[in-house]
């Protein structure tokens, strides 16, 4: 006799009923994902810790996160099944870890399943020793063992039983691995940050740059944009570094040198810009970025869409088009915006994290399209037009069905079909906004709505540019009461918080915390000439010093000095999907020197940014937020400093004329000049003054400043 089916949601409340675990006390969506698995989970913390040294049970530690497409499988067809759980169970103490939540976790171990492995990735699931020493470790295994040709992949039920016999039976093996692994992990956080002597040397410093731009461009794909080949990665920090070497070269500050195959450091830019928005990792109906592309062609995204990732590419593309003036550009940054303002903002202020790629169970589902869905919306003729431009057919791109992407350029199109470039565009523009209002009534992925300090502040600075770049009062009302909320709601007696979710701020902050909300906070004062969002920045900074500092080997340990004790004490230096903590801290270091007049402060950063000038030039797509920052150490800054009413239209004038460029070298700073706390806040304000009682520009740069200018062209001809 067949049982009768369930619903999804009957189906869940059946799980729930039956199990809970400890995650159910979880704020994390990832975690509480996890909260009725037959598992019996806990979450890294003191309790399971001590279970596994009292039994002398191996950890098993499985890290994801709630937009991770693998992580979903893996809870479905192994944490969810009994038999497999109740293996588990017996023989392991099974830690849960939602790695946005906790990196320093989460790069630990990544890094002893790199080293085991030679490849990483999520889910990923590490065997530990009771004192927290890794012994084994992969990312995903299926259930059972699966053949794929020759190769096996071992199945987890065969993992399980293998790793838990091995454990009580040839102990000393598994304490030989975790010997070797936990030396390896400690001889990385204690090696010190020095220069080394290579071909470099003896180069003039800011051709270093030159030499990142020429590694950037041998592994360039020149048919479609971007580096490398499937899958790929938007790299949006190395794209913005090589609109500086543009720069550098239109100013003839760099040797003559000539890139392969007669690329430019701005033609490799715009051609990776223009192929990833008209491409399928673009959401071309609702703005904004998926994760990355599945093919070399941009067309198959992996669908998740991450808060960080929107706010780096908003960023590169508004730094475009302060290059080219190009309105594609802007209208890509507005749109992504747009996406987070409309999808991803908390009633309080702050942004959520992730998107999943799934929806109702079927990855993608949400973005895809098919040709009777789009006639059944738009007018016969302008459905073949929109189908012919976004590429949507009966054979489909990607499992039957359609993702939309550009395919033909409105000019072409327009010559085909004998209508002006105004006529397509208009109905391209009617059919995306018909299309979207259709999709706004399907069931949408699910969204992690933790909100999490450094992601913030990515968005935050993300935010606050665009509204002192485009001009836009909406986004910069988005910025404060982003910091606003930040500084509110993460902050508990002083020391800054990683997480907050249902009204609980919890876990002490990391480096990357500290620092990019720092970076946040000086952009926001830029945009704004609140002058508290400067001191919140250069206390932020001081407490990372205290908190984080590496004395002895240089840079800046991921995890506080009042953090507990792991196995080792991480310090990520290489930029990945996100920059890293040291190259943020560096950067945010220099321009707090620019308008503080503090030493100390560059002194610091210049120093951990030469003892790495080497490793950096040499792997530019691992240090692209690095290479910025040694820019702008080598270039020393534009400090720009502003006296005027800000609302008045001379002031407007001047700002008009620093805001409408891309100086990523340089600071900027305005007050009134009866604003004493505004000027006694910002040392860089200090002792200017008004020239006439007009508004007036001061412009400095390699210790020496300009006379002070109160015209927008005399300004002009400054910068």
């Amino acid at each position: 006799m067949s049982e009768t089916p369930r619903s999804p949601q009957g189906e869940q409340q059946h799980r729930e009923s039956q199990h809970t675990n400890r995650l159910a006390h979880e704020t994390s969506p990832y975690l509480l994902q996890h909260a009725h698995n037959p598992v019996d989970w806990y979450p890294w913390g003191e309790e399971a810790l001590q279970k596994a040294r009292q039994e002398d049970k191996p950890i098993l530690l499985s890290v994801g996160y709630s937009a991770c497409h693998w992580c979903h499988v893996m809870e479905r067809e192994s944490f969810e099944n009994s038999a497999i759980a109740a293996l588990m169970n017996q023989h392991f103490v099974s830690i849960k870890v939602d790695r946005e939540e906790r990196p320093d976790i989460d790069n630990i171990y990544m890094q002893a399943v790199q080293a085991m492995t030679q490849q990483g990735g999520w889910p990923m699931t590490v065997f530990l020793t009771p004192d927290g020493r890794p012994f084994y470790g992969g990312t995903y295994f299926p259930p059972d063992d699966r053949h794929y040709g020759q190769h096996v992949m071992p199945g987890f039920r065969r993992v399980l039983l293998s790793l838990a016999q091995l454990y009580a039976q040839e102990r000393e093996k598994i304490e030989e691995q975790a010997d070797e692994l936990a030396q390896f992990l400690r001889q990385r956080e204690g090696m010190p940050l020095r220069r080394r002597e290579n071909a470099t040397q003896g180069l003039p410093q800011l051709d270093l740059l030159a030499v990142a731009s020429q590694a950037l461009a041998n592994d360039f794909d020149a048919q479609h944009g971007g580096f490398g080949g499937a899958p790929k990665f938007p790299h949006s920090m190395a794209l913005e570094f090589l609109l500086r070497v543009y720069l550098h070269r239109s100013k003839q500050e760099l040797s003559p040198g000539q890139l392969p195959g007669n690329l430019t450091e701005l033609g490799m830019v715009e051609s990776s810009l223009e192929h990833m928005a008209k491409g399928g990792m673009y959401d071309q109906l609702g703005g904004g970025f998926h994760r990355y592309s599945v093919d070399a062609e941009w067309l198959v995204p992996h669908f998740e869409k991450m808060l960080y990732d929107n706010a780096l590419l908003s960023r590169a593309y508004l730094a475009a088009y302060l290059v080219t003036g190009k309105s594609f550009y802007r209208r890509i940054v507005e749109e992504t915006l747009n996406y987070v303002a409309r999808e991803m903002v908390s009633p309080e202020g702050g942004f959520y994290s992730t998107q999943d790629a799934d929806s109702e169970g079927v990855e993608g589902k949400f973005f895809l399209w098919q040709p009777a869905e789009v006639e059944a919306l738009l007018d016969a003729p302008d459905a073949a037009i929109f189908m012919r431009y976004y590429d949507i057919s009966a054979r489909g791109n990607f499992e039957g069905k359609n993702i939309l992407h550009i395919n033909v350029e409105v000019e072409q199109l327009a010559k085909e079909l004998t209508l002006s470039v105004a006529e397509v565009e208009q109905i391209v523009k009617s059919g995306r906004e018909q299309l979207f209002k259709a999709r706004e009534l399907r069931v949408k992925p699910g969204r992690d709505e933790k909100i999490l300090t450094s992601w913030n502040g990515l968005m935050l600075r993300s935010f606050a540019e665009a509204a002192r770049h485009l001009g836009r009062g909406d986004y910069l009302q988005i910025a404060i009461n982003n910091a606003n909320f930040l500084l509110r709601s993460l902050r508990q007696d002083g020391r800054l918080l990683r997480t907050y979710k249902d009204g609980r701020a919890r876990l002490k902050g990391y480096l990357e915390d500290y620092a990019f909300l720092a970076d946040g906070l000086l952009a926001l004062y830029q945009a704004s000439f609140d002058p508290r969002w400067f001191v919140e920045a250069r206390t932020l900074m001081d407490q990372a010093l205290a908190l984080f500092a590496d004395e002895q080997n240089g840079g800046f340990f991921d995890t506080g000095s009042d953090h507990e004790e792991l196995v080792t004490r991480p310090k990520d230096i290489m930029d990945n999907a996100t920059p890293s903590g040291n190259s943020v801290a560096a950067d945010v270091l220099l321009r707090l020197a620019a308008l503080s007049g503090e030493d100390a402060y560059r002194e610091r950063a210049e120093a951990y940014l030469q003892s790495l000038a080497d490793v950096m030039v040499q792997h530019p797509q691992f240090f692209g937020q690095a290479l910025g920052a040694l820019d702008f150490s080598l270039t020393r800054a534009r400090e720009i400093a502003l006296l005027g009413r800000p609302e008045a239209a001379d002031t407007q004038a001047l700002l008009n004329v620093v805001n409408t460029r891309y100086l990523p070298n340089s600071v900027l700073a305005c007050a009134r000049p009866d604003d004493e706390e505004a000027i006694r806040a910002v040392p860089l304000l200090a002792e200017r003054t008004m020239q006439e009682g007009k508004a007036t520009a001061y412009v400095c740069q390699n210790f020496a400043c300009q006379a002070p200018v109160t015209t927008p062209e005399a300004l002009e001809q400054l910068l």
